[in-house]
């Protein structure tokens, strides 16, 4: 490699670097508790765990939907969804309007048998890391910054494993020279702990770019795919009187045998149609209880109107979500993400203090042999 390609590609990784470490900073503090976010909620009690009601069957879906709405007067229903790491208990999302900003619902916990409220989902400690880490409390914006965010990580990351051995090529892996001056020896701890997580920080940063395309990539869809399901389907008006819900559902597992609700959007909801339910269902193995297969069903009937299954886009974005907070492998696995995490804090930081230590310095020359 010649000294002017080192030049160009340290200029990338110094800029890419730069622009993105603080963002990157604020989504690794953010990142850090999500992903011990059922035990954090736990602990703050949010959600209280459902009364022990062993051998009882799960409660309606109607039951829970009249709760609910008895519950939160002057709402209306835009979800209700099954956890499937908590399959005692069903979110319901609730909203001024069912086609209303995600970020004005109200979000509740009911239990699956007794179709009792347990509380609010996530406390407000929550609530705030997710909204910083999702969108900065900027809504599409704010999210398709931090995308840009990311896409500039992961060229920091790129730019820094072709620098790694020009770099390093004359030094033992691992090295750490303590003996030399600070700036050195944290040099030395930037390039061993950058090498060493640039999978996982590739992975990560890659899956979150993907998570803030999701609303672009749900909008694609609506216009394609559920465009072309309820083709033939006469629009007319809304029915004044919806389907029951437990019909809904039951219809929708014939549709689809063997999967079980993932959850079920309301007409009138960015998942479904202003005459149609959507229930999306699930599949009960390790590998398929990530992907989703919609179900369109009539709201005023419940027949089914058309099942397909979902694009590759938004399976791309359905796989990268546990991927991208590491919840799939319990907490052995989160432990091993909070771990990375925190090791990439360092990197970032000691990337920020090589900068600021050497901003009033001339850079040396660089004495690379070509390859």
């Amino acid at each position: 490699m010649t000294a002017s390609s080192v030049r160009a590609w340290a200029f990338v990784h110094k800029w890419s670097s730069l622009v993105s470490t603080l963002f990157m900073l604020l989504l690794c503090l953010t990142g850090l508790p999500l992903i011990f976010h059922h035990e954090i909620d736990d602990l703050f009690g949010a959600g209280d765990a459902p009364a022990a009601l062993a051998g009882q069957a799960p409660a309606p879906a109607d039951r829970i939907a009249g709760n609910a709405l008895r519950d939160h007067p002057g709402k209306v229903l835009q979800y209700i969804g099954w956890d499937m790491h908590e399959p005692d208990k069903v979110f319901v999302i609730l909203n001024g309007a069912a086609d209303a900003p995600p970020n004005d619902a109200t979000v509740t916990i009911y239990d699956a048998r007794s179709a009792e409220r347990l509380g609010p989902s996530g406390s407000t400690f929550m609530q705030v890391m997710l909204r910083l880490h999702v969108d900065l409390y900027a809504g599409l914006p704010g999210k398709l910054f931090l995308g840009a965010m990311g896409l500039l990580l992961v060229a920091a990351i790129v730019s820094g494993v072709v620098l790694y051995w020009p770099f390093t090529r004359r030094l033992p892996f691992g090295t750490v020279r303590p003996e030399r001056a600070r700036r050195v020896a944290w040099l030395d701890l930037h390039n061993l702990l950058g090498i060493v997580t640039v999978a996982w920080l590739t992975v990560v940063g890659l899956t979150g770019t993907i998570n803030t395309l999701s609303e672009p990539l749900v909008a694609v869809w609506k216009a394609e795919t559920l465009g072309r399901m309820i083709a033939g389907h006469a629009a007319g008006p809304a029915p004044e009187r919806t389907a029951s819900l437990d019909t809904v559902v039951a219809r929708a597992r014939d549709a689809a045998p063997g999967m079980v609700p993932g959850f079920i959007a309301f007409p009138g909801t960015p998942f479904a149609t202003p005459h149609h339910f959507g229930v999306f269902l699930r599949g009960t193995a390790p590998l398929t209880a990530r992907l989703l297969q919609p179900v369109l069903l009539d709201a005023g009937t419940g027949a089914v109107a058309d099942s397909r299954a979902l694009p590759w886009y938004l399976t791309a974005l359905l796989v990268s979500q546990p991927l991208h907070f590491g919840d799939y492998g319990g907490l052995p696995m989160k432990v091993i993400w909070a771990l990375l995490d925190l090791v990439t804090i360092v990197v970032l930081g000691s990337g920020l203090y090589l900068w600021w230590a050497r901003r009033n310095r001339p850079a040396p020359a660089l004495r690379v042999q070509a390859a």
